[in-house]
């Protein structure tokens, strides 16, 4: 049986769960507590009070719920500056100190009473019901971070986007995302972790969805922005939501687990980017107006997850220690009451002996995560940088050529034509595809269906040419003069297309690689968190990961610079769940969703600051990045290997 007494007066809470049969034996057992007495003899007339608002099922277990204040005192008032024998001390009587002294001894007494309840209640099937709920929303936070990287070349191209526009994409969603994590992280402290949970998921399912759909980049860059600002609130309201349901002992190796959630929401992301987006064909279109490409099917179906952590997350309960922490006992001990019938039923146990109470302290966690999200963006880029130099390596170059009277209705690739003249040549359903034409001549030349794809003419003359159907314009033609041609019919829009375009396949395949090389430290962070400790693994894989930073400086070749990626990602996640579960532990619950936003939010700032930084020195130099890495990264790992660790920690 559970009893609950809640005593107004001192904001407290006591649970006791109870074996039928030990009820006759305890049931002239009183207890004082704050000068009021609790118990079945205490007042025979409470007693049967209570007994007619007792709930009764035969096949139910039966919960009874006694709320008591502290007895008004009647028997005589104290004279001004007297305090009357066998009373407590009025507060306005003591000092500022020893009232701070007693608030801290009755939250650290509540925390450990709390962890006691947890400990009781067990790790069973509510736990694993609410770790697959909220599995869905830390995946849909993977998602973002990949729809950003995987949709940013397809977007900027079908929406036309000139150099100076590139790259904001990325920038505007980190910043979304940034401003998000406080938000939904400091409002979560005042209305809960389930109700702002659900309506930042909703906010990024909702934007998600329709940036598939806007053609503007401007109304696009909107839509993500307020997107990443919604899944911005989802690591910090998820890490501390399932802490506040979890017993001390596997507190460390069940949030690792739940870390894997972002490695599965990146696999997700890069796999659907590798079967959707390469796919020009699946896509439509409503005449020159609306485009809908593969890459905006692609966005619709990483929305997915996100709908499914909406649906899924309305069947649960608020967190139980939120509501002690506000105050409402009611509602903490009827959420307590599903945790242990969800978990005993599922174990087919009877109820359990138990007995509990609880409060709060502040601490602050600095974030020392700063270089992880600027590597992360510089490494996609340097792979990318290396693959440009290794396909200009193999360019062919063309001088002072002749051709006359042909036929080009094949691809032209990866060519540089110098002097050349050219006259009464054809290019029908063809395709330029990185093709340099230099002070090159074209003599009643005829173009019909050609596209252009990072093809230019320089400095070329066109006489007497005629254009039906082409991508060829004055974007294309620098300093070229063009006498007495015409061109109709010409296209409009930016040509996207994969056609004999392996690149896109590729570097969906090293992201997929990348994120799946997250697995095992993944598995090795959840084994030995509550081993080894959290400072301990958090230390220990930051210097590991700033080592093998370092080795980046000998990648000169794509399959070394993606094993060194998958070796940083598969050693710094360590590092990420350490930091998670810490985090969680500092905090005191009325500041833990504030705390743990503020520390997201820096993390996406960071992110945002190595788009700019890191990526400005992609192709410039390696040294700064590289030493920048590694140095913060060792020595913020040193620094936490000296800090005192938090698996001991009551959630206060």
């Amino acid at each position: 049986m559970l009893h609950v007494v809640v005593s107004s007066t001192q904001n407290e809470i006591l649970f006791r769960f109870q074996n039928e049969d030990e009820e006759e034996d305890d049931h002239n057992d009183y207890t004082q507590q704050d000068n009021h007495y609790t118990g079945n003899a205490a007042n025979d007339d409470e007693g049967a009070s209570s007994d007619a608002t007792e709930g009764h099922d035969d096949e139910d277990e039966i919960y009874e719920g006694e709320y008591q204040g502290v007895p008004a005192y009647s028997n005589g008032k104290p004279s001004h500056g007297q305090v009357a024998l066998g009373q407590p001390v009025s507060d306005s009587l003591k000092g500022r100190k020893e009232l701070e002294n007693e608030r801290q001894a009755d939250e650290e007494e509540l925390a450990q009473q709390y962890e006691l309840i947890m400990q009781e209640c067990g790790h069973g099937r509510f736990q694993w019901q609410l770790f697959f709920v909220l599995g869905l929303a830390l995946m849909s936070d993977g998602v973002e971070v990949f729809v950003v990287g995987f949709v940013l070349p397809s977007a900027e191209t079908d929406m036309c986007v000139p150099n100076s526009g590139a790259g904001w994409l990325g920038s505007i969603v980190y910043l979304g995302m940034m401003f998000g994590a406080f938000f939904w992280g400091g409002l979560s402290d005042k209305v809960g972790r389930k109700q702002c949970l659900l309506i930042a998921m909703s906010f990024n399912g909702f934007f998600a969805f329709l940036s598939s759909f806007v053609q503007g980049y401007s109304m696009f860059l909107l839509c993500r922005m307020v997107s990443g600002f919604g899944i911005g609130g989802a690591v910090p309201i998820v890490f501390s939501y399932f802490a506040e349901v979890l017993a001390r002992e596997k507190r460390g190796e069940h949030l690792s687990w739940l870390c894997m959630f972002w490695m599965i929401g990146g696999i997700y992301a890069s796999a659907m980017a590798w079967a959707i987006i390469p796919h020009y064909g699946w896509s439509f279109s409503m005449g020159s107006a609306y485009q809908f490409h593969s890459w905006r099917v692609f966005v619709v179906v990483c929305a997915l997850p996100c709908v499914s952590a909406v649906v899924a997350l309305t069947f649960m309960p608020e967190s139980p220690r939120f509501y002690l922490e506000m105050g409402k006992h009611d509602e903490a001990w009827m959420v307590l009451k599903q945790i242990h019938d969800t978990n005993m039923r599922a174990r087919g146990e009877p109820e359990r002996v138990f007995t509990v109470s609880t409060h709060c302290q502040y601490a602050l966690i600095p974030p020392v995560a700063a270089v992880y999200y600027g590597l992360s963006v510089w490494f996609p880029d340097v792979i990318k940088h290396l693959q440009a130099d290794e396909y200009a390596s193999r360019v062919k170059i063309h001088n002072n050529e002749r051709i006359e009277d042909f036929t080009f209705n094949f691809t032209l690739e990866n060519q540089i034509h110098k002097n050349g003249v050219f006259l009464n040549d054809r290019f029908i359903s063809m395709k330029f595809k990185s093709v340099t034409f230099i002070d090159s001549s074209f003599h009643n030349c005829y173009f019909e269906d050609v596209s252009s794809v990072g093809s230019f003419f320089n400095n070329c003359t066109f006489v007497d040419s005629y254009f039906y159907n082409t991508d060829i314009d004055d974007s294309k033609l620098l300093n070229t003069r063009v006498i007495n041609s015409s061109f109709y019919h010409n296209k409009t829009g930016c040509q996207m297309t994969f056609d004999d375009d392996y690149s896109a396949y590729w570097v969906y395949f090293v992201n997929f690689l990348g994120t799946l090389a997250v697995l095992p430290g993944n598995i090795v962070s959840a084994l030995l968190m509550d081993k080894i400790g959290r400072l301990s693994m958090l230390g220990g894989s930051m210097v590991l990961s700033g080592i093998s930073c370092f080795f980046l400086w000998f990648g000169t070749s794509e399959s070394m610079m993606i094993f060194m990626l998958c070796l940083y990602n598969g050693l710094s996640i360590s590092a990420w769940n350490s930091l998670d579960v810490v985090t969680a532990e500092l905090y005191p619950t009325d500041r833990r969703g504030t705390g743990f936003g503020f520390c997201n939010a820096m993390c996406k700032l960071a992110a945002v600051l190595g788009n700019l930084i890191f990526g400005s020195l992609v192709g410039i130099t390696k040294a700064i990045p590289i030493l920048l890495a590694s140095s913060v990264l060792v020595g913020g790992g040193l620094v936490g290997l000296r800090l005192p660790d938090t698996r001991a920690n009551v959630l206060m």
